[in-house]
């Protein structure tokens, strides 16, 4: 399939794309704040800058884009018809890094959750936010949500 904009245009709109306050994260939060759940934003001192920081609980939030962080089966996972092996070689650098960020912090005792875009979709925050916050208040060390949840 070809791009339906030229090659400026393109990279003008990839490079408007935020880390930080995407949609995504914005739904999880007003959903965790509402459920009385409080936190801290983007601390640059944790590895990989965690979009959400629990410090009552030891554990810290990444809301992951599925595109961008590759969430296996989804269909927001989609790969670009143009530059392939950009695309792909910059998709495993992200899975990479995100599995070492990961590691580093389980090593160092903070507990992680991987809270993917597509289940905060269509108003699946609060089902979410509840997930999250059961975890938050159990004793597991990971917790990621699942395709279920997206159907």
């Amino acid at each position: 399939m070809v791009d339906i904009v030229d090659q400026a245009v393109r990279s003008r709109m990839m490079a408007g794309i935020g880390g930080k306050d995407t949609k995504p994260e914005m739904a999880l939060r007003r959903a965790l704040h509402v459920r009385g759940l409080r936190y801290r934003l983007h601390d640059r001192k944790l590895p990989g800058t965690p979009d959400l920081v629990f410090r009552r609980f030891g554990a810290v939030c990444f809301v992951h884009g599925c595109f961008w962080h590759r969430h296996q089966e989804c269909p927001y996972a989609t790969v670009p018809a143009t530059r392939t092996d950009f695309w792909q070689a910059k998709f495993r650098d992200n899975v990479a890094r995100d599995r070492r960020v990961r590691e580093e912090l389980l090593d160092s005792g903070w507990r992680v959750a991987i809270v993917w875009e597509c289940a905060l979709r269509a108003d699946r925050a609060q089902l979410t936010s509840l997930r999250l916050g059961q975890w938050l208040h159990g004793e597991e060390r990971f917790f990621e949500t699942n395709l279920d949840w997206n159907r």
